[in-house]
C-alpha cells in the first residue's frame, strides 16, 4: 500500500520500519514539532522524524491538522491507500478520517476497550495487570473508540516496568500493523465495535501521580512505581525534604506505627503502608543529590524517633 505515517515518540518507530521493511510505499512522515529535551531544554527533533531522516522519508511537522489547506492539499494529491497513526500525540481531524480508502489505522498499547487514553502502557502496569497487549483499530472522532481490526496478547512479567514493557509492546504492534493492512487489502478483517460498557481510562500522566500514597498496600504502591519509570517516577517527603524512590520492593516484616513511618535495621530501610504490609526501599534519591543505596543513605541521613514519609 501507500502508507502516510503519523508518529512521534520512539514507541513509533518499530512501526515505521516494519513498513518499510514489509515493502509498502511511505511517501510522507508527519512527526509532531521538535521540542527541548532535558535539563537544558536542547531542541531535539522527535524519534520518528530521526527515523524518517535517515530512511530518506519526507517529513511535515504541522503545528496543527483541523484547519491546515497546505497539509490537506499535500495528503490529497499524495492519495494514500491508508494513514497510519502511531502514538503520533494529536487528534486526527475528520477531513483525514475520511481521505484514504482503507481510512486511519491506529496502533494502539492495550487490549481495547481496556485502556483508552494517552498512557495506556503505565496505567495497565500501575493497576497491577498480568496481561496486556496491542490492538489495530480504525480511528474515529471519538478517543480511542473505533472499530476493532485485530488484536494480540501479551503477558506481562511479575517485576516489568513500562520502560521494559513499551518496547515488547512496540514491537508486537508493528508486526500486528502488518498482518492488518494485509487483511484489509485481502478484504478478510470485519470491524468490530467495541464495547463501551466495558472501557477504561488511561489518561495523560501528571507529576503528582507519582507521589507516593502510603495509605495503599506495598503491593498497589509497587505496581504504580513500575507503570509509572521513568516518570514520574515515586517521590515522598520525608519532613520538607524531597525523596524520589529510585527502587522498592514490598517486604514481609511489618512496620509499627502509621502510613509512612521508618523503620531502619541493619542497613535496610522499611515503610508501613496500608492494609498492615510494608515496603523495603531499596534505592533513594534525595533533592538535588544522585541516586544511592539505602545504605549509603543511612550513613549521611540520621533518622529521628517516628520519622515517616508522606
Amino acid at each position: 500500500m501507500r502508507v502516510v505515517f503519523c508518529g512521534t515518540p520512539e514507541f513509533a518507530v518499530p512501526s515505521l520500519e516494519a513498513l518499510l521493511a514489509g515493502g509498502h510505499d511511505v511517501p510522507l512522515v508527519i512527526a509532531q514539532p521538535d521540542r527541548p529535551v532535558g535539563r537544558k531544554q536542547v531542541v531535539t527533533a522527535p524519534a520518528v522524524k530521526q527515523a524518517a531522516v535517515a530512511a530518506g522519508i519526507a517529513v511535515a511537522q504541522p503545528e496543527k491538522l483541523r484547519n491546515n489547506a497546505e497539509l490537506e492539499a499535500q495528503l490529497r494529491a499524495l492519495a494514500p491507500d491508508a494513514i497510519v497513526v502511531v502514538a503520533y500525540g494529536r487528534i486526527i481531524p475528520q477531513w483525514m478520517l475520511t481521505l484514504p480508502r482503507f481510512g486511519n489505522i491506529n496502533v494502539h498499547a492495550s487490549l481495547l476497550p481496556k485502556y483508552r487514553g494517552a498512557a495506556p502502557i503505565q496505567w495497565a502496569l500501575a493497576n497491577g495487570e498480568t496481561e496486556t497487549g496491542v490492538t489495530t483499530m480504525l480511528l474515529e472522532e471519538g478517543l480511542d473508540t473505533g472499530p476493532i481490526l485485530q488484536q494480540k496478547v501479551l503477558q506481562i512479567g511479575e517485576h516489568e516496568t513500562a520502560i521494559e514493557l513499551s518496547p515488547r509492546l512496540a514491537a508486537a504492534g508493528a508486526q500486528l500493523l502488518l498482518t492488518t493492512l494485509q487483511g484489509l487489502e485481502r478484504g478478510n478483517i470485519k470491524p468490530i465495535r467495541q464495547d463501551d460498557a466495558r472501557a477504561t481510562l488511561a489518561p495523560l500522566l501528571q507529576r503528582e501521580d507519582g507521589r507516593v500514597d502510603f495509605q495503599r498496600t506495598a503491593l498497589d504502591i509497587y505496581h504504580r512505581w513500575r507503570g509509572f519509570q521513568p516518570w514520574p517516577g515515586a517521590f515522598a517527603f520525608l519532613d520538607e525534604e524531597k525523596i524520589a524512590l529510585s527502587k522498592i520492593r514490598p517486604a514481609t516484616r511489618a512496620i509499627e506505627g502509621p502510613a509512612g513511618s521508618l523503620e531502619a535495621r541493619d542497613g535496610r530501610l522499611f515503610a508501613a503502608c496500608g492494609g498492615h504490609t510494608s515496603l523495603e526501599l531499596l534505592e533513594v534519591q534525595p533533592a538535588g543529590g544522585r541516586a544511592m543505596t539505602v545504605a549509603e543513605f543511612l550513613r549521611g541521613h540520621k533518622l529521628p524517633a517516628g520519622a515517616r514519609l508522606k
